[in-house]
């Protein structure tokens, strides 16, 4: 899974200075001005992506979900919208077109998401409002006294932050639309974690432990010093805050069922999360059913790589066997080692495969100091920032995890998946920033899924227990259609999802438990992945079987990659248009 803001993942669209609906509704001049206003509206609204990208202002605040905010934004969409249907759609052609239907999809999305008021709900497991200064520390360079102000006035401006979101956390309380238990319990944990980290491990100072060798050390020693005042006299006690909130307030409140159907409107609102997530018009029981299916399918081909393997015995043998057997299990550095060493192997693979390469390089690390709880395995690079793009592994849960699941894992989270992706959508630079930085779910996962698929074809898997892992990490997506709609619609228990995995997947015990949790807690994200990757599957199969020796794989991705993140409607034109031209050819 990739790291995108958490805000933009759980659909909490932030602003930190008002845009008024008075300034959306004035242009008059077509699409290109509508484009550039929602640019610039976007940019008010995510001060962390701004940041990055060289806003100083931005630089020194935290995203605004307050009531007055929410209704702002509202008011922004609606005249957005207008402008757009204004529009008469035969005049447009080309990017002009696509960028029309972007942004009608995106603003209808938004003014959809906004009738549930999303904001009562800000965290999910192990990821929420209390880890978003974690997440902005790592990509925040102090190049120069102005940006190391910057980032002290951002800390400054951390217990604002925290008592907007408690606010909001108060109004999920008095409306019935709160967490259960297991999710309260866990964001406590983190947010106990980080008020007893010492000023060597918190990752709010983390960017003063790099600046640049430039940098004058007085200056810089003044400048820390600050930090480390505002840290302890204003961000600690608003953490002590929060931690007392939530221990006293929040976890009696919390709801007692675990599906999301349990909340009022949460029927409606898990069906709107699954057309947000999924892009398409599917019905959360035709996803049920879908998700059945795969798993039937994944199955025979789990006991052909079984069969492969030599074992001799039933499935739910195999598993309890390479459960336990020692050769698959080993420590933590050598499991970052052996992520590291498929990473240069698919390197070295992708120009075979693909046309056009970021610049932007990668590492893989063990995961960040403070984000323990987080679920995700990929952190985006910001190119104008200098810093690279990030493959995170778990060190504490690396012995737990089987190593013949690596490679398929490090396909999706590094190249030819969210790595690649990602830093290509970066580098458009010719395409409006909505486009570059957009995150349609089921695009995004379902390319990091259709890069462990690709890593068949890229020979990454040198055994059948390898394979057997790659089909394994497939059928565990192909069961969070059936447990995420099971459990949020369907009255499934927490016990009878686990039991889904535990029984199709050779995932570890400890993994299971955690991703039933973050399904729980973040409900419709996990439907993404297998319904983007079976359509871009489709689409290529479909390609290669209209276009014959016409088809070329590296363009068919590169067309795929090359004009951002789209929801899938909208991609499957981009193809069949491809296939158009090659056929005219």
């Amino acid at each position: 899974m990739c790291r995108i803001l958490f805000a933009l993942m759980a659909g909490l669209l932030v602003t930190f200075q008002f845009v008024h609906a008075t300034d959306l509704a004035a242009g008059t001049d077509g699409i290109a001005a509508i484009v550039k206003d929602f640019d610039a509206f976007n940019r008010a609204q995510d001060p962390i992506r701004a940041a990055q990208r060289g806003d100083k202002e931005a630089a020194r605040i935290w995203p605004d979900n307050s009531p007055p905010a929410i209704a702002a934004r509202k008011a922004a969409y609606q005249a957005l919208q207008r402008r757009l249907q204004s529009l008469p759609a035969r005049g447009l052609a080309g990017e002009d077109d696509l960028n029309r239907q972007l942004l009608l999809d995106r603003v209808s999305l938004a003014l959809d998401g906004l009738a549930f008021d999303e904001e009562r709900m800000p965290f999910i497991s192990g990821d929420g409002f209390y880890t978003t200064a974690d997440y902005a520390a790592l990509n925040t360079v102090l190049g120069d006294e102005a940006a190391a102000d910057a980032w002290i006035a951002r800390l400054e401006a951390l217990p604002a932050y925290y008592a907007r979101e408690t606010e909001n956390l108060r109004r999920g309380i008095r409306t019935g639309m709160t967490q259960p238990p297991r999710t309260v319990e866990r964001a406590i944990a983190d947010v106990r974690g980080q008020v007893a980290q010492t000023d060597d491990k918190t990752p709010l100072l983390a960017p003063f432990r790099s600046v640049p060798q430039s940098f004058p050390a007085d200056r810089r020693a003044v400048l820390e010093a600050r930090a480390r005042s505002v840290l302890h006299a204003q961000v600690r006690p608003a953490q002590q805050a929060l931690l007392h909130f939530l221990e006293h307030e929040y976890l009696p409140a919390a709801r007692a069922d675990i599906g999301i159907g349990s909340v009022p409107q949460g029927k409606e609102y898990y069906a709107y999360l699954a057309r947000r997530h999924t892009s398409t018009v599917k019905t959360p029981a035709e996803i049920h059913a879908l998700g059945e299916s795969e798993v039937q399918r994944i199955r025979a081909r789990m006991d052909q790589a079984i069969a492969k393997a030599g074992f001799k015995g039933t499935f739910q043998e195999f598993l309890v066997s390479v459960r336990k057997d020692p050769r698959f299990y080993v420590g933590a550095a050598e499991y970052g080692e052996k992520c590291s060493e498929v990473a240069k192997r698919a390197d070295f693979a992708m120009p075979k495969y693909f046309g056009k390469l970021p610049r932007l390089s990668y590492g893989v690390l063990p995961m960040p100091a403070g984000l323990e709880s987080s679920a995700n395995g990929y952190l985006p690079g910001a190119p104008e920032q200098g810093v690279a793009g990030m493959v995170v592994y778990k060190p504490w849960m690396a012995e737990k995890m089987p190593t013949f699941g690596i490679p398929a894992w490090v396909l999706h989270e590094g190249v030819p998946g969210h790595h690649h992706q990602i830093s290509l959508s970066q580098e458009l630079t010719d395409l409006p920033e909505f486009r570059r930085a957009d995150d349609v779910t089921a695009y995004v996962e379902g390319w990091g899924l259709y890069s462990e698929y690709l890593g068949e074809e890229m020979g990454i898997y040198r055994d059948a227990y390898e394979q057997f892992g790659r089909l394994s990490l497939e059928i565990w997506r192909a069961c969070r259609l059936v447990v995420d709609t099971g459990m949020h619609v369907m009255g499934w228990s927490r016990e009878r999802a686990m039991a889904c995995l535990q029984e199709n997947s050779a995932l570890a015990p400890a993994e299971i438990a955690f991703e039933i949790d973050r399904y729980i807690a973040w409900p419709g994200q996990a439907l993404a992945y297998k319904i983007g990757e079976l359509k871009i599957i489709e689409l290529r199969q479909r390609a290669a079987t209209r276009l014959g020796a016409k088809f070329d794989l590296r363009e068919f991705h590169d067309l795929v990659l090359g004009a951002g993140p789209m929801p899938l409607d909208l991609l499957e034109a981009r193809v069949d248009r491809w296939i158009e031209a090659r056929t005219a050819r």
